[in-house]
């Protein structure tokens, strides 16, 4: 962000955010839809707004929040962007390993085999790390820590009481008409 002054910063960096966002949320529209006709069965469809809310939160909060500090790119700005570029290849890698699976809703595939190729090797929600990092490194290149906090602690909850055990509880249930 050499040569750049903090509304530049600020801008570039939610552009990018907001692009990769919508580009996301138009690809899990496409896979959907395959899904669907595919034979998935959709999970907690009644959750997932809270999501939308979160990250639409998340996004403007920390521009707000950034823009209301008058705050300038923090001192450890480098290390907040360095986590942020380390989340995308997860991030990445996980939607590629799933493939036309992969969504940002939960749907499951009865009878079949779970991914375990890629990341999902090592861990069941891969794309999930990847989320929990950017929320707290993007507003935080900018000081934004009450948005970073905020945003971290809803998705924690969302994730660890919500989504996690709901998306388990479904891939399991798959898992077991699989096997019989």
């Amino acid at each position: 962000m050499m040569g750049l002054g903090f509304s530049d910063g600020l801008a570039a960096l939610y552009f990018v955010v907001i692009v990769q966002r919508l580009a996301e949320l138009r690809l899990a529209a496409h896979n959907r839809v395959w899904a669907r006709e595919s034979g998935a069965v959709e999970y907690g469809a009644r959750h997932y707004p809270l999501f939308i809310f979160l990250h639409t939160g998340w996004i403007v909060g920390g521009a707000a929040e950034a823009a209301w500090r008058g705050a300038r790119l923090d001192a450890d700005w480098v290390w907040w962007v360095g986590l942020f570029c380390v989340a995308q290849p997860l991030r990445y890698w996980a939607i590629r390993s799933l493939g036309k699976r992969w969504n940002t809703r939960v749907l499951v595939f009865p009878g079949r085999v779970a991914v375990r190729s890629g990341p999902y090797r090592w861990l069941r929600h891969p794309n999930y790390v990847a989320v929990v990092l950017e929320l707290v490194a993007v507003p935080m290149v900018f000081g934004a820590w009450y948005t970073a906090l905020t945003a971290s602690l809803l998705n924690l909850l969302l994730l660890g009481f919500v989504r996690i055990p709901l998306e388990n509880r479904a891939l399991d249930a798959a898992t077991r008409n699989e096997t019989g």
